[in-house]
C-alpha cells in the first residue's frame, strides 16, 4: 500500500454519507454546495455524518462550529422545517431528553432561576442592542405598526385593552423581565402592580426603570406568589413552566386573580403535545423551555377560568425575529464580550425561530381567561 492510500481512502469515505444527506434533504429542495440562497455551503467532509448520527443538535452545533453556512440561513431552516426534515432524523440527545423529561421535573421550583442565570442574565447590553427601543422580549403586534418599537407598543397596549385596565387597578406581572410592560401600564392606564422574575439582571434594570412608579420588582418563583389582584398578564414566561408544573401554574394564578379579574397569558405554543424542547435550544438557548399546545393548556385551566379568548398571530413573531436579527447584526461589532462562536449560536437561535414560525410549525397565541365567565360576554379588542 502506498503512503498516499490511507490520505485517499479517507477522503473516499464520507462519499456514501454525504449521498444520503442528499436524499435526506432533497424533499426540502436544498442542495449541498448549491447557487440558491437557501443552500447549505458545506466546509468540512465530517459534515454529513455528524448530521445523520445527531439529528437538530449536531445541526445546531456544526454551524456553530462553522462547518457550514447558507447565504440565508433561515431560508435554509425554513425548508427545512417545512419539509419536516426534523422528524425524518434523531439523534441520540433527542432520546435523552424525551427519557430524562418523562422521569423529572425539568422546571421544579429548586430549578427554577437556572434560565434566568443560563440566558437572561447574559447582558442587558445584549439585549438593549438587538430588541429596539423597550425591552420587550415577546411578539409584536404588526396588525398597524410599521416598525418594531411600534409593534411592541401596540402588543403592550393590547395586552392592557383585552384587560380592560382602568386607574387604580392593582395587577400583576408574571415574568416580567425587564419592567417595561409594567411601566407601560402605570404610566398609560394608572395602575399600580408587582412584577416577578427569576433573572436578578432584569430585576435591577426593571427597579431602575420603574423608579418613581407604584411597582414592585421582585426575583421570586411564580410558585411563591400569594397575594390579590384585579388583573393578571404574563408575556412570554410559559415557555419556562413545563407540563409537569401547569396545573400548579395556573391554580396560582387563580388564587392571586379577584373573583371578576382577567388573567392575560401571552406564550409561544405548539401544534401537537410535547413533553421536552428541541435538544440544540435546551442546551444552548432555553434550559428546561417547553412549549405547550392548545390541549395542554385546556386541560390545565379547566374548572379553574373560562376561555374568554383565543387570539393567535404567530406570523407576527417571524417579523419581529427579523427586526431583532438585523438589530443584532448592526450592533455585533459594538459588544466584544461576545466572541464568534456565541454570535454564530445567536444566529442560529434567531433563524431557527423565524424559520419556525414561517412554516407555522409553532404558533403565539394570547388567552383571556376569567374565573366564572364575564357576564354579558366578553368583547375582545384587536
Amino acid at each position: 500500500m502506498s503512503a498516499t492510500q490511507p490520505t485517499h481512502l479517507a477522503a473516499m469515505r464520507p462519499q456514501p454519507f454525504r449521498r444520503r444527506l442528499e436524499r435526506l434533504l432533497a424533499p426540502a429542495d436544498v442542495r449541498i454546495d448549491g447557487d440558491r440562497d437557501w443552500d447549505l455551503q458545506m466546509h468540512d467532509p465530517r459534515l454529513p455524518t455528524r448530521l445523520l448520527a445527531q439529528g437538530s443538535l449536531g445541526l445546531g452545533e456544526s454551524y456553530m462550529d462553522s462547518w457550514w453556512d447558507a447565504r440565508s440561513l433561515d431560508g435554509l431552516l425554513y425548508h427545512l422545517l417545512d419539509a419536516r426534515i426534523d422528524e425524518r432524523v434523531r439523534g441520540i440527545a433527542d432520546v435523552l431528553d424525551a427519557i430524562r423529561a418523562q422521569v423529572q421535573n425539568l422546571q421544579s421550583r429548586s430549578r427554577s432561576f437556572l434560565i434566568g442565570e443560563r440566558h437572561y442574565d447574559l447582558g442587558n447590553d445584549l439585549y438593549a442592542a438587538m430588541l429596539g427601543a423597550r425591552l420587550v422580549y415577546s411578539c409584536g403586534y404588526w396588525r398597524q405598526a410599521r416598525s418594531l418599537d411600534e409593534a411592541q407598543e401596540a402588543k403592550l397596549d393590547l395586552v392592557c385593552r383585552k384587560l380592560g385596565m382602568q386607574p387604580g387597578m392593582h395587577v400583576l406581572d408574571i415574568g416580567c423581565g425587564w419592567g417595561e410592560a409594567l411601566k407601560f401600564a402605570a404610566q398609560r392606564y394608572g395602575v399600580s402592580g408587582v412584577g416577578v422574575t427569576v433573572s436578578r439582571e432584569q430585576a435591577e434594570f426593571a427597579r431602575r426603570l420603574c423608579a418613581g412608579l407604584p411597582i414592585e420588582i421582585r426575583v421570586q418563583d411564580y410558585r411563591e406568589l400569594d397575594d390579590k389582584f384585579d388583573r393578571i398578564f404574563s408575556i412570554g414566561m410559559f415557555e419556562h413552566v413545563g407540563v409537569k408544573n401547569y396545573r400548579r401554574y395556573f391554580d396560582v394564578a387563580r388564587a392571586c386573580l379577584a373573583d371578576d379579574g382577567l388573567f392575560l397569558l401571552h406564550s409561544i405554543g405548539n401544534n401537537v403535545s410535547q413533553y421536552r424542547t428541541d435538544p440544540w435550544i435546551a442546551r444552548y438557548i432555553f434550559p428546561n423551555s417547553m412549549l405547550p399546545s392548545a390541549a395542554q393548556i385546556a386541560q390545565a385551566v379547566e374548572d379553574l377560568f373560562v376561555i374568554e379568548d383565543w387570539h393567535g398571530f404567530g406570523p407576527d413573531y417571524d417579523r419581529t425575529l427579523q427586526a431583532w436579527r438585523d438589530n443584532i447584526e448592526a450592533a455585533w461589532e459594538s459588544l466584544p464580550a461576545y466572541d464568534e462562536r456565541f454570535r454564530r449560536m445567536w444566529r442560529f437561535y434567531l433563524a431557527g425561530s423565524m424559520a419556525s414560525f414561517r412554516a407555522r410549525r409553532i404558533q403565539l397565541w394570547q388567552l383571556v381567561l376569567s374565573p366564572h365567565g364575564v357576564r354579558g360576554g366578553y368583547d375582545a379588542p384587536r
